[in-house]
């Protein structure tokens, strides 16, 4: 999957070292609650869509609130969220406009 970070998969940080696969593809994240708020989010982002897998996921914003912009198959989507102190999606919704 095409990603916008370098760094960690939701937060772009390069410190940690941490490694985990997500849909078979081995990224990596800062620390656990990163690796947690990213399961969340591509698992909400295919559950909304009903797409079986995501082509790319373009994430911006910072902790207290995110967006992102998804694609699959030439599809596209776009969502706005937040996570709570846990890594877990507090607010999830299609994004305005």
């Amino acid at each position: 999957m095409k990603r916008n970070f370098e760094g960690c998969a939701i937060c772009n940080s390069t410190w940690g070292n941490l490694w985990a696969g997500v849909d078979g593809e081995r990224l990596f994240f800062c620390c656990t609650i990163c690796e947690v708020q990213y399961r969340g989010l591509v698992e909400r982002i295919k559950k909304e869509t009903g797409w079986s897998h995501l082509d790319s996921l373009d994430i911006a914003g910072d902790r207290r609130g995110r967006s992102c912009e998804v694609s699959s198959e030439g599809q596209r989507a776009r969502f706005v969220f937040a996570f709570n102190s846990e890594g877990h999606l507090l607010r999830f919704q299609p994004a305005p406009g």
